[in-house]
């Protein structure tokens, strides 16, 4: 049941931003009562805390260990975020945007927990065996362009999407 929760709630995210999130709307779509959605979530910040939670899950679980060579995380980064083929960015499968609208309005708290997952990835990255300033620009350039696909800020599509996502690839691999 905690997952066709959060599944719910993915999809009112993604469909209709955190204001859309609302614990009767969300019991209803999911099929539950608002005692059962309750029980899992004790609130809208709870929900959304679980949603992040989860989705930081599944990201780290496509990491590569400790010790693994040279630009493996970094290219493991990219991989997990920028899909090889371009799709809408607000398709419910986008699980950065997920991530990023639930970290965003689940309050001080939910955010502060993300950034400090993020300050940690950061130091994966800077000691990933690359160049650092290739590293945390690779980085920059992954973030950024999620962000653009986020919100619809003119980002690339179809061949130059395959292009720039190849580019950035080829820079961790020089740097490796």
């Amino acid at each position: 049941m905690r997952d066709r929760i959060l599944d719910t709630v993915e999809h009112i995210l993604i469909s209709g931003g955190a204001d859309a999130v609302r614990l009767d709307a969300v019991a209803a779509q999911a099929g539950v009562s608002k005692g059962g959605l309750l029980h899992h979530f004790r609130s809208k910040q709870a929900l959304l805390e679980g949603v992040l939670d989860r989705q930081v899950e599944r990201f780290q679980s496509e990491l590569p260990p400790a010790g693994s060579p040279p630009g493996a995380f970094t290219r493991a980064w990219l991989d997990a975020t920028i899909p090889d083929a371009d799709v809408p960015a607000r398709a419910h499968t986008d699980r950065v945007a997920v991530a990023l609208l639930a970290a965003l309005s689940g309050g001080p708290e939910v955010l502060d927990g993300f950034r400090r997952r993020y300050e940690a990835w950061q130091d994966r990255i800077a000691d990933d065996g690359l160049d650092p300033s290739t590293a945390y620009l690779v980085r920059l350039a992954v973030d950024g362009w999620w962000m653009a696909r986020l919100l619809d800020l003119a980002p690339p599509h179809d061949d130059l999407h395959r292009q720039v996502r190849a580019r950035l690839a080829a820079m961790i691999e020089e740097g490796a």
